[in-house]
């Protein structure tokens, strides 16, 4: 398995903007992306800071139903 990257808040939004995922809300320097599919429903808040720490990618991802080989596979298109 792949280390994950150093990404910024930007950065990880548009990789979950290619998985489906699209801005509800902003608050501050959070913004706030859902994605509804059949059966589920995912929200995840991501702060718009320069590097996003480790624990804070996992849980991003953890929260979008994502892994990390998931996450490089946006990040490629």
């Amino acid at each position: 398995m792949k280390q994950l990257p150093v990404l910024s808040g930007k950065e990880i939004i548009k990789a979950l903007k290619t998985s489906g995922f699209h801005e509800i809300s902003q608050r501050g320097s959070h913004v706030k992306l859902r994605r509804s599919s059949i059966g589920e429903i995912r929200t995840v808040i991501v702060p718009l800071h320069d590097e996003l720490a480790p624990g804070t990618l996992k849980s991003i991802l953890r929260q979008a139903g994502l892994t990390a080989e998931d996450l490089w596979r946006l990040l490629e298109n």
